[in-house]
């Protein structure tokens, strides 16, 4: 049966019909149209079933608040879960299915919940999942498993793209309604620069549908008028289908826009997400209407009022032939006399006030309906929908007095103003008796860092209520001078309050009055959480499921925090209300992501070299973002041969290494030294200019997490090398200190790691190589001793040249400017042909450090590992009174004698140990596993001594000296190994200080 009216639709093209399919079946509506609005119009009631219970549901809202109809739109590439047909905006070949039954809508067998509710009360799974114990991995865990979930995961990857745009701006207006087009206009008469925003197709928000008149106009044509205005404003910039998702600190804001949903073309961006620097934000968001709490409030075809009217004003749609209106409060006539104008029936309006005297209720006498003052709603009855309504004295206990026969039922609680974003980075609110809703506290609103407030609420979102008070009070928050637009008073009974339906009802009513439609949350469930102790909201709500999952208490908040107060015996204001969090409404995975998917879901950061590696054939290895050459094997050479040749070459001649990667950090300020003492476990203070120093980093709970050569280059400036995995990591801990801790320190720091290109020139040849390009540093042992540093010219370069090794041989490590970064590469490969120099990679590098018992961050640490194990004591200063991790360093089971510790291990029968392999000993422990005392942490094979040799961790290891250990293989068989210093190239350091 179709609801579609034959005239009316301010939002629809008649002319342009669409066609679309629901859960397989063929339907049409017009241009303009959301999803919702065509089905209704088709006569699609039934769009859903909840999550707990699977009772059937229908359309409830029209807006963003709608917790039934969630679909799952599209197909294969272009499928999606949980879009609300209230806001999805319908186009030709539309497909869409409901959620959360089987094996279809209409006949799902998880309604046998509904019949054994009574089992399933708030909570029950706390209590009932606990026992039989074996229950949980064969029966409970299985059967949550496959029931948790309203929508199905995309199992195809998404054949649209979405990108990001960043803007500044002065003022940020969120909401196109009139209270936020008021709010636009204020400031960019003012001379601000503006941003407006609307989540909707349309603006003006409610006033056109409620007939406002603004400055004599019907505010239709206001809005027209005033939309024209601001756009012929080169100082504002108007963006519709853009929903502002969240407000954060220092004015910044994230908006949600959707660039094609409405008419899919894969050649344009789907989704935009605005990331947003405001000086100031206007919250114009509205308001959203309640519904009552009645049995079988949640049957389809009860609705709120509001929604009714907006589906038959704005797409000429109507959700019921008959339709009984419930209110207490002026604003559910509205409805009744928007029914009436259409030609639908509403036989009566039941408003549970004692008197019903206001304006609009003597026009909805006027038209011929009847109002029943002092009526409230027993209950709904139906089969799978609105058929019969059993009214009853609201003041009593739910004794029926008549019954209508009724199709739909247009509900109206009041009004709660879109608190979300005001509260999102701190603002508070306030409790409105007159309206019965929380508000905005302008007295404690979001602040900056100055403690100026940065955000303000405007119209209805501030808890104004009638159209002269939401044009003045949006006025005044865009900050305009001179005049608001004008509306006339309006004469208004005051509402009341209503709780519950009936006042008095028993319990069997209240087990069928329905608080949150989505998660099956009732009226007794709340009881039931405050009896059992749950005083505080947040927990009621994580014990009952009040307002989580996509609803977000959008509907559900106001009404249950009432429930909870009247158990608790507190006012509203006194519990309180749960947490707001970003984003308002759910936003896709595909925004969030933006551009970052595929070869760009993290950026690949490539050294200036990266080129020339790959035309030299080189075997990569992913290291953090980067792209390292793990080796460069030659035609006809395996990758491990490749390596061999590469230690050998460096060892006897000279080796080439793209050292770029490694984090270069600047640490600058009169209290940088002091700053670089409390991060490293040696002094770094006293460190003399054009010198280095080895240093350790730890995490306040004591354990290892960076190390690095740090150079001194002047009184105030220190240059600290990070592993390449922890440039962006040690930048972010050193800033985070900063920021927290010390934030009075005089300390900068800039991440200059991608500013230089960095090459080690190492081996017996590598002084001679450089030499060889000429230029005005002496590198000479005497100049330039191990552990210094100096800068000049190298050549044509401009370079700085640190005498370090993490080889064991004679290094220099040489940084220039990063665009000439290859340039300096091909000059030293020049330089060095006639030592056959060799370009090596990282495992050549990882070999060679370990054949001289250097550790490696991520190998040897795993982030349980203090320096102490690694026998670093010598890098841990006796001197300071502290550093981070000090304190932790000294717990007993820090300083426990049998704490693993490093140590080299060599193989019998000089094979290579697996990588990771556990050292077993004799006899099971508590668990009934075989017991261990050690690990390995590096195995290679060395070139340089011809057999396997690794590092490894192992209790009580440096006392152990010369004793073989067992290291079980997979799958049978064992390695033996001795322990041997970890040592195993030039114990002296005689080649690195040549």
């Amino acid at each position: 049966m179709s609801h579609r009216l034959s005239t009316g639709g301010r939002l629809i093209d008649r002319s342009e019909r669409r066609s679309f399919r629901f859960n397989g079946k063929t339907m049409t509506g017009f241009a303009g149209d959301t999803l919702a609005a065509a089905l209704l119009g088709s006569g699609q009631t039934l769009v859903g079933r909840s999550f707990k219970y699977h009772r059937p549901r229908g359309i409830v809202t029209s807006g963003g608040e709608e917790p039934n109809a969630l679909m799952n739109l599209g197909t294969a590439k272009t499928f999606e879960p949980n879009a609300r047909a209230t806001t999805t905006e319908l186009f030709d070949g539309l497909t869409a299915e409901s959620q959360n039954h089987w094996p279809s809508l209409e006949f799902d067998v998880g309604e046998i919940n509904a019949k054994l509710s009574r089992f399933l009360p708030a909570g029950f799974y706390y209590k009932t999942f606990l026992w039989p114990r074996a229950f949980w991995k064969h029966v409970y865990e299985p059967v949550i498993r496959a029931s948790a979930g309203l929508g199905k995961a995309p199992r195809h990857r998404d054949a649209d793209h979405y990108e990001y745009m960043h803007v500044t701006t002065d003022v940020l207006v969120v909401g196109g309604g009139i209270a936020g087009l008021t709010a636009a206009k204020a400031a960019a008469v003012s001379g601000a620069e503006v941003m407006l925003v609307e989540q909707t197709a349309n603006w003006g928000g409610r006033a056109p549908v409620d007939g406002a008149v603004i400055d004599g106009q019907p505010a239709e044509d206001w809005v027209a008028a005033t939309v024209a205005e601001l756009e012929a404003m080169p100082n504002v910039r108007l963006r519709t289908r853009a929903m502002g998702a969240g407000v954060y600190d220092h004015g910044y804001s994230l908006v949600y826009e959707r660039l094609t949903d409405h008419a899919p073309d894969p050649s344009r961006p789907r989704h935009r997400l605005w990331k947003v620097r405001a000086g100031r934000i206007v919250t114009a968001t509205g308001s959203i209407e309640r519904p009552l709490s009645f049995a079988g409030n949640d049957l389809p075809g009860v609705m709120l009022a509001a929604a009714v009217r907006d589906y038959v004003v704005n797409y000429g749609v109507a959700p019921g032939k008959r339709t009984v209106v419930v209110t207490n409060n002026d604003d559910g006539y509205r409805t009744a006399l928007a029914l009436k104008e259409a030609g639908l029936e509403v036989p009566v309006v039941l408003d549970a006030r004692k008197q019903a005297t206001g304006p609009l209720a003597d026009a909805a006498r006027e038209a011929g309906i009847r109002v029943a003052a002092g009526r409230g709603i027993a209950k709904v009855t139906g089969k799978g929908k609105v058929e019969v309504v059993h009214i009853c004295d609201q003041a009593g206990a739910g004794a029926v007095v008549e019954e209508v026969r009724a199709d739909c039922v247009a509900m109206s609680g009041g009004w709660s103003p879109v608190v979300h974003l005001w509260s999102h980075c701190g603002g508070k609110l306030t409790w409105d008796d007159e309206n019965a809703c929380f508000r905005p506290d302008p007295d404690r609103a979001p602040t900056g860092a100055d403690g100026t407030p940065f955000v303000a609420a405007a119209g209805a979102a501030n808890g104004a209520v009638t159209t002269a008070e939401v044009l003045a009070d949006a006025w005044a928050a865009g900050g305009g001078s001179g005049e608001a637009p004008k509306a006339d008073a309006e004469d208004r009974q005051p509402m009341m309050p209503v709780w519950a339906m009936p006042a008095q009802a028993p319990y069997a009513l209240r087990a069928k009055s329905w608080l949150d439609f989505q998660n099956d949350v009732k009226v007794t469930d709340v009881e039931l959480a405050a009896r059992e102790g749950f005083q505080s909201v947040e927990h009621t709500k994580r014990y009952t499921t009040l307002g989580m999952a996509t609803d977000q208490g959008k509907l559900s908040n106001i009404n249950g925090l009432a429930v909870l107060a009247r158990e608790l015996g507190e006012d509203i204001p006194a519990v309180g209300t749960t947490t707001f969090r970003p984003p308002y409404t759910p936003i896709s995975m595909g925004a969030i992501g933006g551009e970052a998917r595929g070869e760009l879901f993290q950026p690949v950061r490539r050294t200036p070299i990266h080129d020339w590696h790959e035309e030299n054939g080189a075997h990569w290895e992913p290291v953090g973002h980067w792209r390292r050459p793990y080796a460069f094997p030659k035609e006809g050479e395996s990758t491990h041969d490749a390596v061999t040749r590469e230690v050998r070459a460096t060892r006897e001649r000279v080796g080439l290494l793209d050292a770029s990667t490694l984090g270069k950090l600047i640490v600058k300020g009169p209290d940088a030294g002091r700053f670089l003492d409390m991060l490293y476990t040696n002094m770094m203070s006293t460190l003399p200019v054009g010198k280095c120093r080895y240093g350790l980093m730890c995490t306040e709970n004591g354990f290892l997490t960076d190390d690095g050569v740090v150079a001194r280059l002047s009184d105030d400036a220190w240059l600290c090398h990070t592993t390449t995995g922890g440039a962006d990591r040690i930048h972010a801990h050193m800033e985070e200190w900063l920021q927290t801790e010390w934030w009075d320190w005089k300390v900068y720091v800039a991440n200059v790691t991608e500013q230089y290109a960095q090459v080690a020139v190492v081996g017996p040849k590598a002084r001679e190589v450089l030499q060889a390009l000429g230029g005005d540093m002496d590198l000479s042992k005497e100049a330039l001793p191990f552990m210094q540093w100096a800068e000049g010219r190298i050549g044509d370069f401009d370079a700085r040249v640190f005498r370090i090794s993490f080889s064991g041989e004679l290094s220099y490590e040489v940084a220039v400017p990063a665009s000439q970064g290859r340039a300096f590469w091909d000059a030293l490969l020049d330089a060095g042909r006639k030592h056959s120099i060799t370009p090596y990679g990282t495992e050549a590098l990882h070999v060679m450090r370990a054949e001289k018992g250097f550790i490696m961050i991520g190998d040897e640490t795993d982030g349980t590992v203090i320096p102490q194990d690694l026998g670093l004591n010598w890098a841990i200063s006796k001197k300071k009174e502290d550093y981070l991790g000090k304190r932790a360093q000294e717990r007993d089971h820090m300083t426990d004698p049998l704490r693993w510790k490093l140590v080299g291990l060599e193989t019998l029968d000089g094979s290579v140990i697996p990588d990771g392999a556990y050292a077993a000993e004799e006899g099971l422990n508590l668990n009934g596993q075989r017991k261990t005392e050690g690990r390995v942490t590096s195995t290679y094979y060395s070139p340089t001594l011809d057999r396997g040799i690794a590092m490894g961790l192992v209790e009580r290891g440096p006392d152990r000296m010369g004793e073989v250990i067992d290291f079980p293989l997979i799958g049978g068989g064992s390695v033996k190994a001795k322990i041997v210093s970890p040592v195993f190239y030039d114990p002296d350091g005689e080649k690195q200080n040549v």
